[in-house]
């Protein structure tokens, strides 16, 4: 709701004499305690009804109107982070993997999609690369409990040894012969594609194993007998092509599709919501890599 005054109160100039005197107005949603702060911070500010705004007169007013609204913007975090630490001091969690800051919560837990999955679900949430950890302000607490037990349960489910153990039981099983084959063919870098419907040469496209770029279509053809178990609905009428993994600069130079295409294709244009988390990889594998030379 707008400010409204009493004639009492408004001590306003005659109607158009504030467009010839330098200054700003400012509007705000009611608020008693606003309205006071605002009062002593700006005690020439009028009340004017036909602007529906307050009048702040002066050659600066613009600038010392933005200082107040940053001070006041701060001082609406620092209350929502005292409501936070409160918050947790009542209802804490007791985790391993999250430990108490001085400006907030830090969060250290093995590499899980979930969990950045999760994380990125709390406003204000970021993640320091520097230390590996994850900062979440104290005012982002009940956001945090809620996303907590996901988290948690999948930082626990990617530790080292946790890992170690299933991989253990899948050992010499159906899956884990299955799995193993899967990865070496992956490892080829080879896709079947139909002959009457190739991809560019050096453009990033989306397969099943995601963007890549095709360098070759060796026009060898596919025996669907053999890799049917990769490829299930491979004919006589595909032939290999042989991909890489796209850099950063060709990601970036995309331009998306608008759409991903109906039904099912071998290949397509990736749109925005493809090229986002595929330019985030990139340019982490970009990083390892400079460092290793480094």
């Amino acid at each position: 709701m707008t400010e409204a005054k009493t004639h009492a109160d408004h001590e306003e100039a005659p109607p158009g004499d504030d467009d010839a005197k330098p200054g700003a107005d400012i509007a705000f949603p009611y608020d008693r305690m606003t309205v006071e702060q605002f009062r002593r911070r700006f005690p020439r500010a009028r009340w004017s009804d036909a602007r529906k705004a307050w009048f702040v007169p002066g050659r600066t007013a613009s600038r010392r109107i933005g200082r107040w609204l940053v001070e006041l913007e701060a001082e609406a975090d620092a209350h929502a982070d005292a409501k936070g630490r409160d918050a947790f001091a009542f209802d804490p969690i007791d985790s391993p993997y999250l430990e108490l800051g001085k400006a907030g919560f830090r969060i250290r837990t093995p590499y899980s999609k979930t969990v950045v999955d999760q994380l990125h679900e709390v406003p204000f949430s970021r993640w320091d690369g520097d230390l590996r950890i994850w900062h979440v302000p104290f005012r982002s607490y009940e956001d945090l409990r809620r996303q907590w037990p996901d988290i948690e349960a999948a930082a626990r489910r990617n530790e080292p040894e946790e890992r170690r153990r299933r991989a253990e039981e899948r050992k010499g099983s159906e899956q884990d012969i299955r799995s193993r084959l899967r990865s070496a063919e992956r490892k080829r870098r080879r896709y079947p594609l139909l002959s009457h419907n190739l991809p560019p040469i050096g453009r990033p496209v989306v397969i099943a194993y995601g963007i890549v770029v095709f360098t070759e279509i060796s026009g060898e053809p596919v025996a669907p007998d053999v890799v049917a178990d990769f490829y299930p609905d491979v004919t006589d009428d595909h032939v290999w092509g042989y991909w890489r993994l796209p850099t950063l600069e060709e990601l970036v130079r995309t331009w998306p599709a608008k759409m991903s295409p109906d039904g099912d294709t071998a290949w397509w244009l990736p749109t925005i919501e493809e090229l986002r988390p595929a330019r985030r990889t990139a340019r982490s594998r970009e990083a390892r890599r400079q460092a290793r030379m480094s």
